[in-house]
């Protein structure tokens, strides 16, 4: 029964967003494929952009999964914001790839930094860890911000381009 516990973590979070990857990668424009998108990015974006995408994704594994805190319960709040904001900022550029919000630079970066939330919604939820990492919260919105902003002006990039 103890090792229920460490079932219970921030990772799980991550799934849905996965799964809506995956499944609706194929339905993107062409210009978020990555013969595109991966093109001419210089070697610092391209790194940093993977090396933090890395560690975002992983971190939650050793973060708590628990609601039991006021913090905790605001961090799902934003989670499940920013989760549908995410969602929305795909739906609105599969849809309809050539609007006006889909070929602004808002629109087509929208899908980057949307994640801003629902990791800033993780950090909060999962503010405790199977280790003892002081200010674990602090460290992993800071880190995630980081890849956000990186991970933004990949697409900003990518959008100059097109």
């Amino acid at each position: 029964m103890k090792q229920k516990k460490y079932w219970l973590n921030c990772f799980l979070l991550l799934i849905p967003l996965f799964l809506w990857n995956i499944f609706l990668v194929d339905y993107l424009p062409e210009s978020y494929g990555s013969a595109i998108f991966d093109k001419d990015i210089p070697k610092l974006i391209s790194y940093g952009e993977n090396i933090l995408r890395i560690i975002v994704f992983l971190l939650p594994v050793i973060m708590l999964l628990s609601l039991k805190t006021r913090i905790q319960k605001i961090g799902l709040g934003i989670y499940a914001i920013g989760v549908l904001l995410y969602f929305a900022s795909w739906t609105l550029v599969i849809i309809d790839p050539q609007s006006l919000w889909s070929t602004s630079v808002i629109g087509f970066t929208a899908p980057a930094f949307t994640t801003a939330i629902w990791f800033v919604g993780i950090g909060l939820i999962g503010n405790k860890s199977y280790f003892k990492i002081p200010y674990l919260s602090l460290i992993y919105v800071c880190l995630a911000i980081l890849f956000v902003i990186v991970h933004t002006a990949h697409a900003y990039l990518v959008f100059e381009r097109i």
